[in-house]
């Protein structure tokens, strides 16, 4: 059962961190900044964090590394010590076939999180209705919090009528729509509105192209004769996870405006800004092969990493992402929160 101070907030909205992994040079894991990520996280004002996602790398599951436990443990510790609100919300990634999910939904409940994002990345011999089932197994040991992830980095494309089974599902409170395709997320969406569990889920954005429009729309559809309307309440993203402390700033500017009958023209600009960034941080031009790295570099940048490594080697920058990201740095100053970091980065380190 979800935690009700939980339920409250993910329905209200909030920013969500995709929590990347801290390595040293050599490519082990770097725990103090690890640590100090988190407390980033905490002290921007993001309402939870997900760890054990696409961000923090699917590989620290592989016997190899062996870091997922380790991973997600470090993330509850830090969270515990700050002793945030009972409503700070913990997701945590849940991968790979039944049994392998099973197990990591029972670790990730066990240590604390409240949520388990359930990706369905790599099941591409698994039909529709299997992935139900799978679902439905591990909705009986945790809440679910769904996961459309995009194609080009794993994901695969799924039916109206798939969602709309999702949606049916006991113990699934929210869905993340991330497939980066403006008729697929509509899917979803339309799947909810048409589910007798519509006012159970919240849908949150995980288009880091796009954030903004996202988050100032409401979907409007007609179901049985009656009106019903859905608007996507946050958004847990990989994005967010740099630039923290100015996307909360955002995130606020927008909840307060979004129920008005005219929006602000300066927002959609500056969503296509941050669109923009999100292209050089992603990888757009290279189809997203540097995204992880890319989110690293911007934080080895702020002094939060050590450098842009990744587990695996063929994880790495593509030639001219940093030229990228110097231009997008240079050309939108007012969407870094360089200045933040720098204020609180000897504090996370644990070296005040």
């Amino acid at each position: 059962m979800l935690n009700p101070h939980v339920k409250e907030k993910l329905h209200e909205g909030v920013v969500i961190p995709a929590h990347p992994l801290a390595l040293t040079k050599e490519r082990e894991l770097d725990e103090q900044r690890q640590r100090a990520l988190t407390r980033y996280y905490i002290d921007s004002g993001a309402g939870g964090v997900a760890v054990g996602v696409h961000t923090t790398q699917f590989e620290i599951r592989d016997p190899k590394f062996n870091l997922y436990e380790k991973v997600m443990a470090l993330a509850i510790e830090e969270i515990e010590k700050v002793q945030i609100s009972k409503a700070f919300i913990k997701v945590g990634g849940i991968c790979g076939p039944l049994e392998q999910a099973m197990q990591e939904a029972k670790f990730i409940k066990g240590i604390g999180y409240d949520l388990g994002l359930l990706s369905m990345g790599g099941l591409t011999t698994c039909s529709e209705e299997e992935l139900l089932e799978r679902t439905e197994r591990i909705a009986e040991i945790i809440p679910v919090f769904g996961f459309y992830l995009q194609p080009s980095v794993g994901g695969r494309i799924l039916s109206y009528e798939f969602w709309k089974a999702f949606a049916e599902i006991p113990n699934v409170h929210a869905i993340k729509i991330a497939p980066f395709n403006r008729y697929q997320s509509l899917d979803v969406v339309r799947a909810v509105c048409h589910s007798s569990r519509n006012e159970e889920i919240a849908i949150y954005t995980g288009n880091d192209d796009n954030i903004v429009n996202d988050l100032l729309t409401t979907y409007r559809f007609e179901v049985a004769g009656e009106k019903i309307e859905k608007p996507i309440v946050g958004g847990l993203l990989g994005h967010w996870a740099v630039w923290t402390k100015k996307a909360v700033d955002l995130f606020e500017q927008i909840q307060s405006v979004r129920d008005q009958a005219e929006i602000p023209r300066e927002l959609l600009t500056l969503g296509q800004e941050i669109t923009d960034a999100n292209a050089a941080f992603f990888d757009v031009n290279n189809q997203f092969k540097g995204c992880i790295a890319g989110i690293n570099e911007v934080l080895a940048r702020q002094g939060l990493l050590q450098g842009n490594e990744c587990l695996l080697d063929k994880e790495r920058l593509s030639s001219g992402q940093a030229e990228e990201i110097d231009r997008v740095y240079a050309a939108y100053p007012h969407l870094n929160d360089d200045e933040f970091v720098r204020s609180h980065l000897k504090k996370w380190l644990g070296q005040v």
